[in-house]
């Protein structure tokens, strides 16, 4: 004779862990939506990134320029590696079980890539306004171009995150 107990916590336990597969694939899948979002972005500034340094003009830049020039670079490319990078895992432990696993980094490596991709937008910003209007006004711009990423991509989240 069975323990009706036990069938039922049985049948609760492969419901949960079916729950869990069904949650992991959902999430994976919002994840691939979210980079399928970022890394063109971060593909088209790279390009452009190498592309300007082939030109009679980029010899021409200062020492400051050239240091901001070559961060953005280092970001940018910093950004598309840490977007990849679930990809390359999955690919790498495909049919593994490590899905959570996969999740959870992928979420850290995601938001670092958003900070790199921030670092480099705000270099952009900080070239084409020093070229346009000087040090000081390029300084600001920059400045204040970052603080409004900060507070659209991580402050409310964080903010919000803290209410709950």
């Amino acid at each position: 004779m069975t323990d009706p107990d036990a069938s039922e916590s049985a049948l609760q336990q492969a419901e949960s862990e079916e729950e869990l597969k069904e949650r992991l694939e959902r999430e994976l899948n919002e994840l691939l939506q979210e980079l399928r979002s970022l890394i063109p972005g971060a593909e088209v500034l790279f390009g452009f990134l190498l592309a300007i340094s082939f030109t009679v003009e980029f010899r021409q830049l200062g020492n400051v320029e050239r240091y901001v020039y070559y961060a953005t670079l280092l970001f940018t490319g910093l950004a598309l590696v840490l977007y990849l990078a679930p990809a390359a895992h999955h690919r790498l432990r495909f049919r593994g079980g490590d899905k959570d696993y996969l999740l959870r980094k992928a979420n850290r490596e995601v938001i670092l890539g958003t900070v790199a991709s921030s670092l480099a937008l705000t270099g952009v910003i900080f070239l084409v306004s020093e070229r346009v209007f000087g040090v000081t006004e390029a300084v600001l711009a920059s400045v204040g171009f970052f603080a409004f990423t900060a507070w659209r991509w991580w402050s409310l989240a964080l903010l919000r995150a803290y209410r709950d």
